[in-house]
């Protein structure tokens, strides 16, 4: 079974049953239910068609939900409106049903959170951990969005700044979790940069190339992650460094700063460094305190702190993270990083070994327990 097909198709079957009249949630549950289908169905009889499959039998789970609830009778005169088996039009409409699901009837926060889930492909666990809250608020906050939804007709399409939201924390979660989703967000952002002249589109794509541009380097053979400052800095994608750092400049040029250009403008700067001894931390601390500014994030800060430690020393590092939350995602292993080179190792260990309890991810964790038994290591001998 082909789940790659299956999570590339599902956009485009879900846009078409919106269109033909199918309220999102309904439509949403009726593809859900094909998808099932054809995991049961295709392994002995493939379709030949798959786009085409996928719509039709979406489309009669539909009608069946449809018929089954009373209070939406009214939509019997669907049923003669089922559309014939054979070709789908080759269309991609995942760009379009990110703008559908930013609906003006929903919060920022509910729009991004129903689309990374309906469109997006990412579980309700992996969305509430990169918003920093409980799985269950963020269940509950999907729920919500749906039944804002339900019925609506999406002819309002959302504003700009929220799918670019959705694109961000897609590849964010593409780019370092469980679900390879960061080359379509970049896909789709071209898509929107080609379409839409905003700087904050064109930084957004920047900064997506100059991480992505990282890739390669980012885990060793054995599948454990690689640090920034021990990369090996040859495998980086220059082209794509160069494309980034070229989309950057032309978008700062235009003196609209936005969070996306200074986060663009740090990873230039990292991506810039030959070695990890002469990145320009000073500056990156500069661009950090212009994006506390602009988000007034706690990943922000915690990810300041860093750049301070490197700039200032760790003892400067380590003042700047004591207005943080200690329940903070990663801020553990932070904390853990500064101690180690304040040269105090047993608490540095009992950090690591904190922080790789806490992990989003198994490659994360492995290489925090790593980082902890090798400080304990030095510590017995």
């Amino acid at each position: 079974m082909n789940e790659a097909l299956l999570r590339s198709l599902t956009p485009s079957v879900l846009a078409i049953l919106v269109r033909r009249g199918a309220d999102f949630a309904a439509a949403e549950d009726a593809v859900q239910d094909a998808l099932v289908e054809a995991v049961r169905v295709w392994p002995a009889n493939p379709p030949r068609d798959a786009k085409g499959w996928l719509v039709t039998v979406a489309w009669r789970r539909f009608l069946d939900a449809t018929r089954a609830d009373a209070a939406r009778r009214r939509r019997e005169d669907l049923v003669d409106e089922e559309p014939t088996p054979g070709p789908a039009p080759t269309v991609d409409d995942t760009l379009q049903l990110y703008f559908l699901c930013a609906h003006p009837s929903l919060t920022p926060s509910s729009a991004v959170a129903l689309t990374l889930r309906a469109v997006g492909g990412l579980t309700t666990r992996q969305i509430a951990q990169a918003y920093l809250v409980p799985e269950a608020t963020m269940a509950q906050r999907i729920s919500r969005a749906k039944r804002t939804v339900s019925g609506v007709r999406f002819d309002q399409p959302g504003d700009v700044a929220t799918v670019l939201r959705v694109l961000y924390l897609v590849f964010n979660e593409g780019y370092s979790g469980d679900v390879d989703l960061a080359a379509e967000a970049i896909r789709l952002t071209r898509q929107l940069t080609a379409a839409i002249d905003h700087p904050e589109v064109a930084g957004l794509l920047a900064l997506m190339l100059l991480h992505h541009a990282r890739r390669a380097a980012r885990t060793a053979p054995d599948g454990g992650l690689v640090p920034l400052a021990d990369q090996d800095r040859g495998r980086w994608d220059t082209e794509s460094i160069a494309e980034g750092v070229e989309i950057l400049q032309a978008a700062l040029a235009r003196d609209r700063l936005g969070e996306f250009q200074a986060q663009a403008a740090i990873a230039a700067l990292h991506a810039d460094a030959p070695t990890a001894e002469e990145t320009d931390w000073v500056q990156i601390v500069e661009w950090y305190d212009e994006l506390a500014r602009l988000t007034d994030s706690p990943v922000v800060r915690l990810n300041r702190a860093v750049a301070v430690g490197e700039a200032d020393g760790p003892r400067a590092g380590l003042a700047a993270l004591v207005a943080l939350d200690e329940s903070l995602p990663r801020r553990a292993a932070v904390a853990a990083y500064l101690h180690e080179r304040d040269g105090d190792l047993a608490t540095a260990a009992r950090l690591y070994a904190e922080a790789a309890q806490k992990a989003p991810n198994l490659a994360e964790r492995d290489h925090l327990t790593r980082q902890a038994a090798r400080l304990n290591a030095r510590g017995c001998r």
